[in-house]
């Protein structure tokens, strides 16, 4: 989740050696009890995390190389494997404890948020026409994402007056999806700070019963880069191990934004609508966003008990509430742990 540049900024020494297969015969989950240790596994993407003493090492099966802190790399004996149980050498350990043992108050933070309202312009979006109170009024997407994007913005700047809070759109213009991706990809924040990306939608189907909001975030099994390889210093060769660590700790980041904003929305909005969950999906703005991302689908325009809610502005005031309380939990957690946002 931080920043690229600052990612590979600290890699200036950086040293690949050729893997040195040491004696892996010690059971990481055992130690890690008995050394007051939190062990993290993900055996689909088969890495892992160890956590003591506010520090994290990042590590991958049958890799010498490890990442402390989100912000060093170490070269250390490589973890096998076996049996679905994670062993690893004396000196990994030893390695593992030393670096747990170092001072560090680097003072991570949230530096900007980048606020997309969904559509815009000549792009209206979802829309339908309904008769309210005797009138014909029509419901366009792009108009309720912009109201509420301004809100989330509002409430933002109000709470957060040292962190960029940015909106794609402030008006009803037209950007293309690509021209959203741009701005969040350029967007510039401190070395020890990070960016988040949420996106601002509403739902439509030809089921015109369904209901509920929805926070999405990028699909795990999608690849995509987030490394800029001229920003690398070093042997190129790591690029594509460096690129899978980021990565994965952008999906870590926005699984946990979208649960948090999941929740917030839930206290605030009750039993007015459904809660529909937390979704994983390719949406463009979010796999082309170099950044923890989400997207928020406020409700179903196609919906008509659902449409007059999305159009009444108390309903709204409490599905931003819910955003907002959302990101700022987030906020609290991921500055108060230095920048760790391991799923528990």
């Amino acid at each position: 989740m931080k920043s690229i540049n600052r990612f590979f900024s600290i890699l200036v020494f950086l040293i690949f050696t050729t893997p040195v297969f040491a004696a892996n015969d010690i059971s990481l989950l055992e130690t890690a009890k008995k050394n007051g240790m939190s062990l993290y596994w993900d055996s689909l993407s088969e890495s892992g995390i160890i956590e003591k003493n506010g520090h994290q090492l990042s590590f991958r099966k049958d890799e010498p190389i490890a990442l402390f802190d989100s912000i060093r790399l170490i070269i250390t004996d490589a973890p096998s494997v076996k049996d679905n149980q994670i062993f690893v050498s004396q000196q990994f350990i030893n390695d593992a404890e030393t670096l747990f043992k170092e001072d560090n108050s680097t003072p991570f933070k949230v530096g900007a948020i980048l606020i997309d309202a969904g559509h815009g312009g000549k792009d209206p979006g979802a829309y339908r026409e309904y008769k309210i109170n005797g009138k014909k009024v029509l419901v366009q997407e792009k108009d309720i994402t912009l109201k509420v994007a301004k809100m989330l913005n509002d409430r933002l700047k109000m709470a957060y007056p040292d962190k960029k809070i940015i909106m794609t759109r402030s008006k009803d213009e037209f950007l293309s999806l690509s021209e959203r991706t741009d701005i969040a990809n350029n967007l510039k924040v401190g070395e020890h700070e990070a960016a988040l990306y949420v996106s601002i939608h509403v739902n439509a189907s030809f089921n015109k019963t369904a209901s509920g909001y929805e926070v999405w975030y990028l699909t795990p099994g999608t690849r995509r880069t987030v490394i800029d390889e001229s920003s690398v210093d070093g042997d190129k060769t790591l690029l594509p191990i460096l690129n899978s660590m980021l990565e994965e700790e952008f999906t870590t980041e926005s699984i946990m934004i979208a649960k948090f904003i999941m929740d917030g929305m839930k206290a605030q909005i009750g039993k007015e609508s459904v809660a529909r969950g937390i979704k994983a999906e390719e949406w463009f703005v979010v796999k082309n966003s170099n950044m923890p991302a989400v997207l928020i689908e406020l409700g179903f325009l196609t919906n008509e008990k659902e449409a007059k809610n999305l159009i009444n502005d108390t309903y709204l005031k409490k599905t931003t509430l819910g955003i907002y309380n959302g990101i700022s939990a987030f906020i609290t957690h991921f500055e108060r742990s230095k920048g760790f946002t391991t799923v528990r």
